[in-house]
């Protein structure tokens, strides 16, 4: 009776362990369609889950002398309250950090998406690189994302981006001199 008992317990244990393996391993497939998708023309963030729009956030991206880099990456670490590491300068997490509340780091070393100090520099190209958003966009976002998510920045209007972002908007030939013009303006900042 003992190695019945016994036997069991070790059969709940097992069952339980392949249970919640099969859960894992369901949760990492559902979460597997999530990703993030900038338009840095649009200066837009975009969280994406099976491949449908979730959230559409604007952005601060890389300013002309130091623009934000384009590709594919993924977020490698998630960090709430981020100390910030400047040249000679040490901000411990606060109002004054420039990193803002969180910090999505990227597999490009040194780039990520966090908040700001500086909430007038979102729709611009204003910061060294990284993607800036308001505090509590960011915080919102953080808590969507997790290690391993696919992050795409995009430095121009390609079909997917139109889709995901919207179409540019045409405004009216303009006459000039006798010549026609005609300028396309992205949708929003």
């Amino acid at each position: 009776m003992r190695d019945t008992r016994w036997q069991v317990r070790y059969f709940r244990q097992l069952a339980a362990l392949l249970l919640a393996a099969g859960e894992a391993t369901a949760q990492d497939s559902r979460t597997a369609s999530r990703r993030i998708v900038v338009s840095i023309p649009d200066r837009k963030l975009a969280f994406m889950n099976d491949d449908r729009v979730v959230k559409i956030y604007p952005v601060a991206v890389g300013a002309a002398a130091t623009p934000s880099p384009t590709g594919s990456f993924a977020v490698v670490v998630r960090i709430a309250n981020p100390t910030w590491y400047g040249p000679g300068k040490v901000v411990r997490p606060g109002r004054s950090n420039p990193l803002g509340p969180r910090w999505i780091g990227l597999s490009r070393k040194g780039y990520g998406i966090h908040g700001t100090t500086s909430p007038r520099s979102i729709g611009r190209a204003a910061s060294h690189g990284c993607i800036r958003l308001r505090n509590a966009d960011i915080e919102e976002l953080f808590g969507m994302v997790e290690v391993g998510d696919p992050v795409e920045l995009i430095s121009e209007r390609t079909d997917e981006v139109a889709r995901i972002f919207g179409s540019p908007i045409a405004t009216p030939k303009v006459e000039s001199n006798g010549a026609s013009l005609q300028a396309v303006v992205a949708g929003g900042q």
